[in-house]
């Protein structure tokens, strides 16, 4: 599918609610859970006039793109989009709302590095206490500090709920009034059928995304460089200290499997980066920037695989395709 030319948010949502109300003045609700919005997907009956101030630069999919080459049988939703020709070359049930775990953290580090500073010093609270069973911790005990760029590096490579509480206290004083932030920030992206609740992707019926919407987010994320750094990097080797100065080591590992050569690479494939999220809600996901042999570079979803190996089963099946 072909992108299209993009205006600023408030035009796009204007935009959008017209289409959705035959150009009514408002729109009451635009996390109706009961209903599917998908600001870029394309109606046959839209005329291109109407449907081009959309989106600039940004790959669209109203349908399930299939091909025949493509096996998609161990995951519940899949998205492969190109960003050097801004076409959407796979897609599966990209629109369909789902839990996106820790890729939730994506939107988290992106707003991070938008509104804090990398030296800052953050404090944690006694919010930092994550009680959800099987949740990944660093972990923080109230009073603990460390720099937002340490922090980042915990919560991107290392996947640490609590490091996500403390960041969303350090920029927006709560994690509510972060969550807030984060809606605000996925609708000026146009993922309107997005809905954060908290930073770090943890269990909640009313916290959702998609595999589109996740793209939408995770292409922004990636034109920051510190961003590309943290996705990127294997190991990091820093510090930290506890309400009485001591001192804490922190040596983090990259989680993402084809970094760490648990998982082959396609041939001609090189993963530059991602972000994986596993609950027992989400499943197992993963979000992925990559480039093949001729340097176009790609960026592709899976959401909801059964497990692990279905999850880099999956990621490979789509990454084949760009070969």
């Amino acid at each position: 599918m072909k992108c299209i030319s993009k205006l600023r948010a408030l035009t796009v949502w204007c935009l959008l609610v017209s289409m959705l109300t035959g150009c009514q003045s408002s729109y009451e609700d635009p996390y109706d859970f009961n209903t599917t919005i998908a600001a870029f997907s394309l109606d046959s009956q839209i005329s291109t006039d109407c449907a081009d101030p959309f989106a600039s630069e940004l790959c669209v999919a109203g349908e399930d793109i299939l091909p025949a080459s493509v096996d998609l049988s161990l995951a519940q939703a899949e998205g492969l989009f190109s960003l050097s020709d801004h076409q959407t070359l796979v897609a599966e049930n990209i629109h369909e709302r789902m839990n996106p775990a820790s890729i939730t953290k994506v939107m988290t580090a992106l707003l991070a590095i938008k509104y804090g500073r990398l030296d800052d010093t953050m404090i944690a609270s006694k919010n930092v206490l994550i009680t959800e069973s099987g949740a990944q911790v660093l972990p923080l005990a109230e009073g603990d500090r460390m720099t937002l760029d340490a922090a980042l590096h915990a919560l991107m490579m290392y996947s640490a709920n609590d490091v996500a509480v403390m960041i969303a206290e350090y920029i927006a004083g709560s994690v509510e009034a972060f969550a807030e932030l984060m809606n605000s920030e996925a609708k000026e992206l146009g993922a309107t059928n997005t809905h954060f609740v908290n930073p770090n992707g943890l269990t909640d019926e009313e916290h959702f995304t998609t595999a589109y919407d996740l793209y939408l987010i995770f292409n922004e994320a990636i034109r920051s460089e510190k961003f590309l750094e943290l996705i990127n990097v294997m190991e990091y080797n820093g510090t930290y200290s506890d309400r009485d100065g001591n001192v804490k080591e922190l040596n983090l590992t990259n989680a993402n499997s084809y970094l760490r050569g648990d998982v082959e690479t396609p041939p001609g494939i090189t993963v530059i980066g991602g972000k994986t999220g596993t609950t027992k809600a989400a499943g197992s996901c993963l979000i992925l920037l990559t480039a093949n042999s001729a340097g176009n570079k790609y960026i592709s979803v899976v959401l909801n695989a059964e497990d692990r190996a279905n999850l880099y089963a999956e990621m490979s099946e789509l990454l084949k395709y760009i070969t």
